[in-house]
């Protein structure tokens, strides 16, 4: 799934004890790493008191099911509902699964998930949470067509076993399901007043988690005011937070230099020196499991891009470390399809084409007669990057023999021209969210599931055999190799390729807020441990 407001692309043998995360390899972390390993940032429990913030991000929620969180599929949606909504589970700084609304779960088979509820949970006009609630949630975002619902994994049943216990049945093994679960769409609903009719979720947000909306103005704002039923309500440093959508990059660097905003989130890499000097301001660059990617469109059978020589030849002539160089000023990562940011991550440079190289792909093109061929490559002009991206491939694929001429659309239109029923393009670039969970974004690859990928991807048996494999492990050795096997077929098949990383640059003023900011970050939210932010000053 692409996480934009206005593109839309979709969409092992375990342990019968308390099911717990493998810890993951270590990820970036800050200068003082030795006392918090895994994280950019930890807030500074000295501070006392309770103050407000402003945070200032580059667009809104815009989804077509409103603000019902189910049928969200962007970043910022996600990241806006988590300040209302919460889920069973959660992940940490290492993507392991933690409790959230659930306070403990048992894996009896590789099948069955037993969750027993937190005592205390209640929705912000007091309703304590039942079972109800998490058997209806749960039901609803299976049954639905929502971009998310095809992450949820294989649900077979989903019933109250117990007061304070929810029982999920699988019809299969599907490894990634927790980590499924750990996202905003996953939270647990208000069931009694969606079915009763006295809530209407796509215009009311009402939820278990430390805040409720106090105003909202599409494209402006949002206000958010403490949930004073939050069961650690206490424990909450911010008393007011206002999330401003400010679209040009320039006006939030300012607004971080004036102190304007206490933290705000840039989508330009060049961010991280615009700010250097500035008083009190520091930024970081959190790694995100999501990725850039570079579509070669396999499916015009009068293009050279329908041989899958071609395609492989081109692909070879790629240098990802380059384009994260160039194009992303050193911030960005290669990464296959597994996201390198991950545990379980594919390795780029053992893929085939990376082992094939640089040097043999201008004779592969000419072998192929594809030599003097000019291509056209799209990208939308909402993401800066895609375009200083295209220039690298540009360059590399001229050094293959190829021409490339970049064409640059707003996102309706590249919307239209890639991802509509007549596709109208020879190469795209954009990105795709990364998940919590190395397994769950290689179902795009496979066209039946993923239904947006059907106009430019051949439908490879083989290929999602290998997803299907994938999925079904848990995560350990045996389900690295079935990803990197995932990997390396996606690779060699050339159609859609997974190039680097896409970073998360994150400012903010440590006289106005000291934050808690994860290293790393599966599902695209800055605000993700602002439970635990404090406020400078605070009173």
């Amino acid at each position: 799934m692409r996480r934009s407001s206005s593109v839309m692309v979709c969409s092992a043998v375990l342990s019968t004890a308390l099911t717990a995360c493998t810890a993951a390899p270590e990820p970036d972390a800050p200068a003082d790493a030795g006392k918090h390993p895994g994280y950019l940032a930890v807030a500074d429990k000295g501070v006392k008191g309770r103050g407000p913030l402003t945070v200032q991000v580059d667009y809104d929620s815009v989804e077509a099911g409103g603000l019902d969180p189910q049928l969200a599929g962007s970043a910022r949606s996600w990241s806006l509902g988590s300040l209302v909504y919460e889920p069973l589970v959660t992940v940490g700084a290492r993507f392991e699964i933690k409790p959230l609304l659930a306070k403990s779960w048992t894996q009896p088979d590789p099948t069955t998930y037993v969750f027993t509820l937190r005592d205390g949970a209640r929705f912000s006009h007091g309703r304590e949470v039942t079972t109800a609630d998490v058997v209806g949630s749960l039901k609803r975002l299976a049954a639905s067509k929502a971009p998310y619902g095809a992450q949820l994994g294989p649900i077979k049943t989903v019933r109250a076993t117990g007061p304070a216990e929810v029982t999920v049945e699988l019809k299969k093994p599907y490894g990634a399901f927790l980590s499924a679960l750990s996202n905003t769409p996953a939270s647990v609903l208000p069931m009694k007043e969606i079915e009763n009719g006295s809530l209407d979720i796509k215009k009311q947000m009402l939820g278990t988690g430390p805040f409720t909306v106090r105003e909202h103005k599409q494209d402006r704002h949002w206000t958010f005011a403490p949930n004073s039923k939050y069961r650690f309500a206490d424990k909450v440093g911010v008393s007011e937070l206002r999330v401003e959508i400010v679209p040009q990059e320039s006006a939030r660097l300012a607004a971080v230099r004036s102190g304007n905003a206490g933290l705000a989130f840039f989508n330009n890499v060049d961010s991280m020196d615009q700010l250097t000097g500035t008083p009190n301001a520091k930024v970081v660059n959190q790694r995100y499991s999501d990725f850039y990617y570079l579509i070669q469109n396999s499916q015009n059978p009068k293009s050279p891009l329908a041989d899958q020589k071609v395609r492989f030849a081109l692909n070879s002539a790629l240098d990802r470390q380059q384009i994260a160089d160039n194009a992303l000023g050193g911030q960005s990562r290669p990464t296959g399809v597994a996201p390198s940011a991950l545990p379980g991550g594919c390795e780029p440079g053992a893929l085939p084409g990376a082992k094939a190289g640089v040097a043999g792909a201008e004779a592969a093109v000419k072998a192929a007669g594809a030599e003097g061929t000019t291509l056209r490559i799209a990208v939308y002009t909402s993401e800066p990057a895609l375009a200083q991206i295209a220039q690298v491939v540009q360059q590399q694929y001229a050094a293959a023999g190829v021409k490339v001429k970049i064409e640059k659309f707003d996102d309706a239109t590249y919307g239209e021209r890639v991802f509509g029923a007549e596709p109208d393009f020879d190469l795209a670039i954009g990105w795709f969210a990364g998940y919590a969970d190395a397994s769950m974004v290689s179902r795009w690859w496979n066209p039946s599931v993923a239904g947006f990928s059907s106009v430019f991807l051949k439908n490879d048996t083989e290929l999602n055999a290998l997803i299907d494999t994938a999925s079904a492990q848990a995560p350990g050795a045996q389900r690295n190799a079935a990803l990197r096997a995932v990997c390396e077929k996606v690779d060699t098949n050339a159609e859609m390729l997974p190039l680097v990383s896409r970073p998360g640059v994150v400012g903010y003023r440590t006289d106005k807020v000291s934050p808690t900011l994860h290293a790393r970050e599966g599902y695209g939210n800055l605000l993700r441990n602002i439970t635990e932010f404090t406020i400078p000053g605070a009173k």
